[in-house]
C-alpha cells in the first residue's frame, strides 16, 4: 500500500490559509472590532501579512518571523478582540521547526517581553493566556525539529548500513568471482603452447565467471533502481552451492559438498549468508591456501544450519594472517553470520589446512 505525504508547501500554504481564515473571521465576526472602513481593511491587512509570514518562513525563516510579530502588534492595536498579536503563536510553530532552540528562543522572548501590553488593556487573563499560547508554541515547534533530527539521523544509519551490505556484496561477487579468472587466466597461460585443449577449457571458464560476475552486479544494481523495478534473478542461496562447487572445480580445487540431517525450510537471508560464507571461503581457499581440495559440510539441527568449510592447504604458519582475520574477508563473513543472528569461527588445523565454522539459526529471520 503506497503511503502519500504532503509536501512542505502545500502543507504551509494550508497552515496559512487556515490562519487568514481564522484572523479574519474574529476581526468581522466580534461586534467589538474595528470601527471605520480604513481600520477595518488595515487590520485585514495585518491578518494577511501575518498568515503569509507562514509561506515565507522556510526560505526567509528571521524576516518572516519579524514580520509575524510586527503583524501581530498591528491586529492588536486594531482588533484587541482577537487577542494578544493575533495568533502569533501559529508562525512561531514554523519558525521553532526551522531554527535551532539559540535562535527561535529569542523570537520567543520578544513574544513574552511584550505580554505586559496585554496586562494593561486586558487583565490577569489575558496575560496568562498570551504567555502559556507562546510557550506552547515554541515547545510544539522545538519538538517538531527534534523529531526531524532523529527521523534523518535513523534515514542516514539505515543508509550506511545498506552501503555496508551492499560493499559486502561486492566483495563477495567480484572477489570470487576475479579470482577465479586470474587463476585460470594462470593456467591458461601456462599450458597454451602444450596444452590448447586445457587453455580452451580455461578460457571458458573465465568467460563462464566473467558473465556471473556482471549478472550479479546487474542484478544489484537494479535493486537500487528508484523505481523500484526487481531483480531479474534471485538472490544465490543454498540451492546454488553445487554450481559453485563446479566452477571452483574447473578452477582446480575440488569441492565435496555434504549434507547431514534432515534438510528444513530456511529464510532468505539465512540461505544468503550462507551462499556467501561459503564463497568466501573457497575463494580464500583458492587465492592463498595452494589447496587441491576443499569439504563443505552443511549438518542440520531443529535450531540451526552447521556450516563447516575445510581445505588442505598450506601450513598454520603461512595461514596466519589470514587465521587472526586480518583480511577483510574474514570480517564480513563473521558480520554476515552475525546479522541473521549467528556467529562464525576460523582457523588453522593442526595438521594444516584451514576451517571455517559458522553456526546460524533457522528462526532468527523467520
Amino acid at each position: 500500500m503506497k503511503t502519500f505525504r504532503m509536501r512542505p508547501a502545500v502543507s504551509d500554504a494550508g497552515w496559512a490559509g487556515v490562519l487568514a481564515v481564522a484572523l479574519t473571521t474574529l476581526i468581522l465576526g466580534v461586534p467589538e472590532g474595528p470601527d471605520t472602513a480604513v481600520e477595518i481593511a488595515a487590520a485585514l491587512a495585518c491578518a494577511a501579512a501575518q498568515a503569509a509570514s507562514i509561506l515565507l518562513m522556510r526560505r526567509w525563516p528571521e524576516p518572516a518571523m519579524g514580520l509575524a510579530i510586527v503583524a501581530g502588534i498591528g491586529i492588536e492595536a486594531l482588533a484587541p478582540q482577537v487577542g494578544w498579536l493575533g495568533l502569533a503563536a501559529a508562525p512561531l510553530i514554523s519558525f521553532a521547526r526551522i531554527r535551532p532552540p539559540r535562535v527561535s528562543l529569542c523570537a520567543l522572548g520578544v513574544m513574552l517581553a511584550l505580554t505586559p501590553w496585554t496586562f494593561v488593556s486586558g487583565g490577569w487573563t489575558d496575560l496568562i493566556l498570551a504567555v502559556f499560547a507562546s510557550l506552547l508554541g515554541w515547545a510544539w515547534g522545538e519538538l517538531a525539529r527534534v523529531r526531524c533530527i532523529r527521523r534523518e539521523q535513523e534515514r542516514r544509519r539505515i543508509v550506511s548500513d545498506e552501503r555496508a551490505r551492499l560493499a559486502r556484496e561486492l566483495h563477495d561477487v567480484v572477489a570470487h568471482n576475479v579470482s577465479l579468472m586470474v587463476v585460470q587466466a594462470g593456467a591458461a597461460a601456462d599450458v597454451f603452447d602444450s596444452r590448447p585443449d586445457r587453455a580452451r577449457a580455461a578460457l571458458d571458464t573465465i568467460q563462464e565467471a566473467g558473465r556471473s560476475a556482471l549478472g550479479e552486479l546487474r542484478t544489484m544494481l537494479q535493486t537500487l533502481r528508484p523505481d523500484g523495478v526487481e531483480p531479474r534473478a534471485p538472490q544465490p542461496g543454498l540451492d546454488q552451492l553445487d554450481a559453485l562447487a563446479a566452477s571452483l572445480g574447473a578452477a582446480g580445487l575440488a569441492v565435496a559438498v555434504n549434507s547431514a540431517g534432515d534438510a528444513r525450510a530456511v529464510p532468505a537471508d539465512v540461505s544468503l549468508s550462507a551462499y556467501r560464507i561459503v564463497q568466501e571461503s573457497l575463494t580464500n581457499t583458492l587465492r592463498h591456501a595452494r589447496a587441491t581440495r576443499a569439504e563443505v559440510d552443511l549438518r542440520w539441527t531443529d535450531a540451526a544450519l552447521h556450516l563447516q568449510i575445510t581445505d588442505d592447504g598450506a601450513a598454520a604458519a603461512v595461514r596466519a594472517p589470514h587465521a587472526h582475520g586480518a583480511g577483510a574477508g574474514l570480517v564480513g563473513m563473521r558480520e554476515r553470520a552475525r546479522l541473521v543472528g549467528g556467529s562464525l569461527d576460523a582457523g588453522p588445523l593442526p595438521a594444516g589446512g584451514f576451517r571455517v565454522s559458522a553456526r546460524l539459526p533457522l528462526g532468527a529471520s523467520a
